[in-house]
This record gives structure tokens, C-alpha cells and sequence, in this order.
């Protein structure tokens, strides 16, 4: 086993080319040779052949010619992952030579959730750029389910927000900044505001503010909604976008559920109430996940320090 790795290994080295990945990765995506031979302007033939060569030098059968067209095996798939991975590092070695040529320092793609864009991001930021006035920062807002993703491609250095559970966490380190729990919240002209002991009674009549089905937060309102006698509310909105939510809690009688630091600076200015209702669900860890040190560019781990000392004061 151990020759025959090393023995692919070596044909990987001498003999693959940018190419080649180029085609297999346009193969995945069209589901046919025809059309990624196409799409990257050279024959059929000579596309057949470049598969069969990558066929050959990592001894697998990387696609299934079927009436469908062309389906990766396990192993196309895995080659087609790391060939994505390949080229985004490609693109991020350009770039930062670009921004250098520039007369910038670096460049840094952050995913963020809701749970940290509001307060802990900014912060990091700004830090960054008391030392580093010329990062580019780039934010991608999303869920995990959206964001793992693009960081194991290597589309985004890191995601910061609430750490997800077991998924992904065997190819990823992940780093626990701090712990926040979810609150009720709504707009101050809200019948429940300002009242005290309220009770889940109180809130079956509301419309909610909730968000969205792929993530684990949604999930854990389901759950306690059905132990609830199959509670369902008679409207619900889904939304993982702030300021929409801010604006429907302001202007009608809904109640949102928030990680605590996300209305923190409404709540205090009074554009926002807390519903004295204590959420028996969603406590959980903030964190920042990435592919491990050696991935991080050097603006990359100043970013990830500057994070450290902004959860210092969460």
C-alpha cells in the first residue's frame, strides 16, 4: 500500500496538469464530457483521453459513463474536492501577490453567522487595521450550512459564529471564543413588553421571527415547539437577515429569537425589548473554524489573533 501511494504520488507530481483538473472539475459540474470539453474549447477525444490519463496515473476509476452522462465515483469526488481546493488556492496566491503589488498588506475572506457579525467581527477589524491598514477584508454572510463548505473548498479562510455540531469538525479546527445564549426580543410597542414573568403561554399567539430550517438553532426551536403539544405558530417568518428582522419587530408585533450580542446595542438605545421570557433552548459556543495554522496566511492569523482579544471582553 505504502508504494503504491508513494508510487501515485510521484505521477501526481511529474505528471499532473492544472488541466486536467480544470476538465474533471467541469465534468462534475455538467454531469457529460461533451459539454466540459466544450466549455474549456478542446475536442471530445482529447478530453476522453485526459480523464483516462488521470484514470491511469491514480489508478481509480474516477467517472460512471452512464445513459445520464458522466457520474463521479467516490474517488472522482474526492479528486474533484481537492481539485477545487487547488485552484482556490491558486486564486488566493494570486491575489495576495496582487494586493501586494498594490501596496497592500494581505487579504482576508471572513463567513460570518448572525451570532457574530454584529459586535466580535467589527471589533476584529478594526484591530486589523490599527496594524495592518492595508488588509483587504472580505465578508461573507451566510449559514454553516453555506459556509463549511466554501472553507473546506478554501473559497473563505475562516467562519466565525456559532460552532456547528460534529459536522465537518474532523476536517476543521475549530476555536471556542466564547458562549452566549438566545433571547426573545421584539419591537418596544410590543403588548409583552416591559411585562415580567412571561410565560410561553404568553407567546403562542405571537407571530415569530424565526430562523432559517438548516440551521441548528432552527432546529432546537422545533423541537421545543413540538414538546410544546405539536405548537406550530399561525405565521412565521424566516429570516436570518438583521436588519429585515429589526425593521418587522419595529413595525408590527412579533417576537425574533437572537443570539444575545446581536440586538445588544438596539436593546440598550431602546429600538429593540428584550421579552422576559427565559429561552430554554440555543445556548451554545461562538467560535472560529479554518483548515488548521499552516492554511492561514499570515493577514489571516493576525485576524484570527485580533479575534482572540475581541472575545476577551464577551
Amino acid at each position: 500500500m505504502a508504494n503504491q501511494h508513494s508510487r501515485i504520488v510521484e505521477r501526481a507530481l511529474t505528471r499532473l496538469k492544472l488541466r486536467q483538473l480544470r476538465l474533471l472539475i467541469a465534468v462534475g459540474q455538467h454531469g457529460n464530457i461533451q459539454s466540459a470539453a466544450a466549455d474549456l474549447g478542446i475536442s471530445q477525444p482529447a478530453a476522453t483521453k485526459m480523464i483516462q490519463e488521470l484514470e491511469l496515473d491514480f489508478e481509480v476509476k474516477l467517472f460512471r459513463r452512464t445513459n445520464r452522462g458522466a457520474i463521479p465515483t467516490v474517488f472522482g469526488e474526492s479528486l474533484i474536492r481537492h481539485g477545487k481546493l487547488i485552484f482556490a488556492q491558486v486564486s488566493h496566491a494570486a491575489q495576495e501577490l496582487d494586493d501586494l503589488n498594490q501596496g497592500n498588506s494581505g487579504r482576508v475572506v471572513i463567513g460570518t453567522l448572525l451570532a457574530a457579525s454584529s459586535s466580535l467581527l467589527p471589533q476584529a477589524i478594526e484591530t486589523v487595521l490599527r496594524t495592518r491598514p492595508n488588509v483587504m477584508v472580505k465578508v461573507i454572510e451566510g449559514t454553516n450550512d453555506a459556509l463549511m463548505p466554501a472553507l473546506l473548498s478554501g473559497e473563505i479562510d475562516m467562519v466565525l459564529g456559532r460552532l456547528p455540531n460534529l459536522r465537518h469538525r474532523s476536517k476543521i479546527v475549530q476555536e471556542k471564543l466564547f458562549s452566549e445564549k438566545v433571547l426573545a426580543v421584539a419591537g418596544p410597542q410590543h403588548p409583552l413588553a416591559g411585562k415580567t414573568g412571561v410565560t410561553f403561554d404568553d407567546l403562542k399567539p405571537s407571530t415569530w421571527i424565526l430562523p432559517p430550517v438548516e440551521t441548528t438553532l432552527r432546529r432546537q426551536v422545533d423541537q421545543y415547539f413540538i414538546k410544546q403539544d405539536q405548537y406550530a405558530p399561525a405565521i412565521a417568518i424566516e429570516s436570518v437577515s438583521f436588519l429585515t428582522n429589526r425593521a418587522l419587530l419595529r413595525a408590527h408585533e412579533f417576537i425574533g429569537l437572537m443570539p444575545e450580542h446581536v440586538p445588544s446595542l438596539d436593546l440598550e438605545n431602546g429600538l429593540l425589548t428584550r421579552i422576559d421570557w427565559d429561552v430554554p433552548f440555543g445556548a451554545g459556543s461562538v467560535g472560529v473554524s479554518h483548515r488548521g495554522a499552516e492554511s492561514l496566511s499570515p493577514a489571516s492569523a493576525a485576524f484570527l489573533e485580533a479575534l482572540r482579544t475581541a472575545a476577551e471582553a464577551f
